[in-house]
């Protein structure tokens, strides 16, 4: 059996392991994956919960009220400190599922061969032994014995700190223990990268047991850092619990002093505290975030890192490639050129190809890798199996035993052939039509008809690429491709149609105030053709890699502002143009696939690889992975980001407001020597509605209209601006003014403590609501919003009426709170109370929606 047989897929000597084996010594030997820090267990999620300020002086609360004497309050007290610590065990599990899910979806992907077919599977779950085919651009998933290679060379810079790839060979004999580094060795190890050429492998070690595992405690020590808005979120924090302690002392004090009680004044103290605790902030940042995620796996995108979307409504720019990602990525060869004939080539049901295109189809094979995982290199292929099938044109029985990959300064590359009953070896070469015209050192006659028909060919949109073929006889292969004496065959043309659903999605971008920048390393005239049917903007001209490298920095900046198609790009262009776009200002989003687009995806705000056809190299460089790689999914994420962020913000502006009217009730009372109206429990209480609200309901509201039709926002905007600073605390402040009236109210028509309390409670209850409906939308007004479907909504409002009327009207539960029997009439008063405190903001987004509708009109 040849190495191009082993390589290929039909591999008659392995079989691999039988699944039901497999799954055995999966059981046995546990998962391929590092031991984890154990830092997300239950235990830990307990302890940073029993570590939250809010959690600390509710149990000090509870120990006052047992230094009172009042046992029964501080059993209702610790009885909610259990129901708080619940729901935020339940949040913080469902979060913790939800990445795990997508850590595992994310995680790089393994082809190995089980029950002698290959299979895909998840890089935790190959076991020793399995047969692992590896290929350009993969990540070794697990240490392993080489059987077969062809070209292969590995990036072990990961192991070794060596950034220069390392040459592998074929093992003989028994498996060797080597360590990593140095050439022609036969292991492959965990963790490392292929960078070039294909191989076949038998697994020896996975997890702990391979040479990753034994230095991943180093690795277990690392953190990541804060991203930006959590670093927003903790400052916000700090002042807050900052202004806590202060508020809280002087509330001791003032009590103690002017009262003589000075337990109470300590309980009133810590009351005050948790009312100005706005502990949500954090917890709402990572549902959002999370479930935010979850929700755009669902569209097809994968999110590698959490971070990343609270960039994505900000992206001013989408560079995207043009093959797979504007078009189909599906190649089919449509016309074949020589230098004396021409062929349109139709849907391949044709029964006979002519001779004289038989030697250009040969070595469009040749050219192409064994196991073709290019699209262009699968219609070359496809043509090849059609027409030439039982002829001396294929040659499965070659061996392949050089490679001379694509680099930026030569677009073509070349395969060297050992073939069987000949004496020398056959070298056959694919690329770029100039490319392979100078590796043809063609005359100058010759090179303008080989323009000139690649011209015309590339205002149909095709993609074309010229092959070649040479033959060498010698030991040593020549450095370079020049070397060879090549011999022109002509130029195969291929048709990759524009996505139905592109030319739509250009346009929603471009009215979202995203400019789309099309890179590609295809011929001037098919960009152009692409573009112009996908709808972007050609105003600005074609700018080539040539013109790219022409031009210095701040030339390219200049030019940036009005390109937006760029042709015969390499991929070190492409980081070039990602820093150039950076200086300018921009939010850049950058797609790729290869491997060498890594530095490219690295640099961008967003890189975003592609998880159909790329490599595992750009995913793990990258920070979403497009799975159907669909421009339009991309710009679906960048809508679901625009409505994360949306959501987080109503959210934010929430719970800000409504710890106003909170701490506004427990420190009115102290201040004014008027009976108190809240208690612990009653702020537990409330809690209890505000943390479902924040993370639940406003998470699941759809997006605001409009939200594809403003610019992005800037992405060093603050979660808070000044504006929206005001707006919540004016909002807070009315409510606060609403439960105070009505507070003040019940005193003045001489009812009891305990009936002012439960009608001022019964108030500040249904104002809170009040507060979740209108943040709802910030441009919508209320009858307009209740329109939108959001059941969360009604289950959180449903539960909050229903357990306000129990501990209303229950008689143990009324006593638990210290409130009075309210009649109908006090409640409807809260009702109208809470409703006037809110009813400002609705006129305020009325009158603004009027202002923009008179301003488009």
């Amino acid at each position: 059996m040849s190495k191009r047989e082993s390589i290929s897929g039909e591999q008659p000597d392995f079989q691999g392991l039988a699944s039901s084996f497999a799954a055995e010594r999966l059981r046995t030997e546990g998962p391929n994956a590092l031991p984890s820090d154990g830092s997300s267990g239950m235990a830990c999620v307990v302890f940073e919960v029993i570590r939250e300020p809010m959690f600390l002086l509710l149990l000090a609360a509870a120990a006052i009220y047992l230094v009172l004497g009042d046992l029964h309050e501080a059993l209702v007290l610790l009885f909610f400190v259990c129901v708080v610590m619940g729901i935020t065990l339940y949040q913080s599990h469902k979060t913790e599922r939800v990445l795990q899910a997508l850590r595992d979806l994310t995680s790089p992907r393994a082809l190995v061969l089980r029950d002698g077919e290959k299979q895909r599977i998840a890089g935790n779950e190959v076991v020793r032994g399995d047969i692992l085919m590896l290929t350009e651009g993969d990540r070794v998933p697990a240490d392993a014995y080489l059987l077969m290679c062809s070209g292969l060379q590995v990036d072990e810079s990961l192991l070794t700190g060596e950034a220069v790839p390392v040459r592998k060979t074929v093992g003989v004999g028994a498996v060797v223990t080597a360590h990593p580094g140095g050439d022609d060795l036969p292991m492959v190890y965990s963790g490392t990268l292929v960078v070039q050429g294909q191989g076949i492998a038998r697994v020896t070690a996975t997890g702990s047991r391979t040479e990753i595992g034994r230095i991943g405690k180093s690795l277990q020590v690392l953190r990541p850092e804060p991203s930006p808005m959590q670093s927003q979120v903790r400052r916000m924090m700090w002042i807050f619990a900052l202004l806590g302690i202060l508020l809280c002392a002087a509330v001791v004090v003032l009590y103690g002093l002017t009262r003589g009680a000075w337990l109470d004044a300590l309980l009133a103290g810590i009351t005050l505290a948790i009312s100005l605790l706005p502990q949500e902030f954090l917890v709402v940042l990572t549902v959002f975030l999370a479930l935010g995620a979850w929700r755009i796996s669902r569209s097809h995108v994968l999110t590698r890192r959490i971070p990343a979307l609270e960039t994505l409504g900000a992206a001013t720019i989408l560079c995207v490639d043009k093959t797979g990602t504007i078009t189909e990525n599906r190649m089919t060869v449509t016309q074949l050129v020589t230098r004396d004939a021409r062929l349109a080539v139709g849907d391949g049901q044709e029964n006979s190809l002519p001779e004289a295109f038989h030697e250009l189809v040969e070595f469009s094979v040749l050219a192409s890798m064994v196991d073709p995982f290019d699209p262009m290199e699968k219609a070359f292929r496809h043509l090849a199996d059609h027409y030439l099938a039982g002829t001396e044109h294929l040659h499965d029985d070659w061996t392949l035993v050089q490679h001379y990959p694509l680099s930026c300064d030569m677009l073509a590359m070349s395969h060297g052939w050992q073939a069987t009953r000949r004496d020398e070896y056959v070298v056959a070469a694919k690329g770029a039509p100039e490319a392979i015209a100078d590796l043809c050192h063609l005359s100058a006659a010759e090179i303008v008809a080989i323009s000139e028909e690649t011209d015309r060919l590339a205002r149909q949109g095709l993609r074309i690429l010229a092959i070649a073929r040479a033959t060498f006889r010698g030991t040593a292969w020549p450095p370079q491709q020049h070397d060879f004496p090549f011999v022109f065959l002509g130029m195969i043309a291929l048709a990759d149609p524009v996505r139905p659903r592109v030319p739509e999605a250009i346009r929603v971008a471009r009215r979202a105030g995203m400019r789309v920048a099309m890179i590609t390393g295809d011929y001037p005239g098919t960009a152009e053709a692409v573009a112009r049917e996908a709808g972007i903007e050609l105003g600005g001209g074609i700018l080539t890699g040539s013109e790219i490298d022409a031009l210095d920095d701040a030339s390219l900046q200049q030019r940036l502002r009005v390109a937006h198609v760029f042709a015969r790009v390499t991929p070190e262009q492409k980081l070039r143009l990602v820093q150039a776009f950076k200086a300018r200002g921009e939010v850049v989003a950058m797609t790729g696939d290869g491997v060498n687009d890594a530095p490219a995806l690295k640099a961008a705000h967003i890189g975003i690889a592609m998880g159909g056809r790329g490599t595992d190299v750009a995913r793990e460089a990258s920070s979403l992975v497009l799975l159907d790689d669909d421009f339009a999914t991309i710009v679906d994420a960048i809508r679901l980001g625009r409505r994360i962020f949306d959501n987080l913000h109503k959210a934010m502006a929430y719970i800000l407001a409504v710890h106003v009217p909170i701490a506004g009730m427990a420190l009115l009372p102290l201040l004014f020597g008027l009976p108190l109206v809240l208690a612990p429990v009653h702020i537990i209480f409330l809690e209890l509605i505000i943390d479902p609200a924040c993370s639940i309901v406003f998470e699941a509201e759809p997006e605001e209209a409009g939200a594809m039709d403003r610019p992005p926002r800037r992405p060093d905007a603050p979660l808070f601006s000044m504006r929206t600073l005001l707006l919540s605390l004016l909002q807070g402040a009315t409510v606060f003014l609403a439960v105070a009236a009505v507070y003040a109210l019940s005193l003045q028509r001489g009812q009891g403590a305990d009936e002012a309390r439960a009608l001022t409670f019964a108030t500040l209850v249904i104002g809170n609501l009040g507060l979740i409906l209108v943040n709802r939308s910030w441009s919508s007004t209320l009858l307009a919003s209740l329109r939108i479907q959001n059941p969360a909504l009604w289950r959180v409002i449903g539960g909050t009426l229903g357990f306000l009327a129990c501990v209303l009207y229950v008689p143990g539960l009324r006593d638990v709170f210290g409130f009075a029997y309210l009649h109908a009439g006090d409640v409807l008063l809260a009702f109208v109370a809470s409703a006037m405190g809110v009813a400002w903001f609705e006129l305020f987004k009325w009158a603004k929606g009027k202002r923009v509708t008179g301003a488009r009109a």
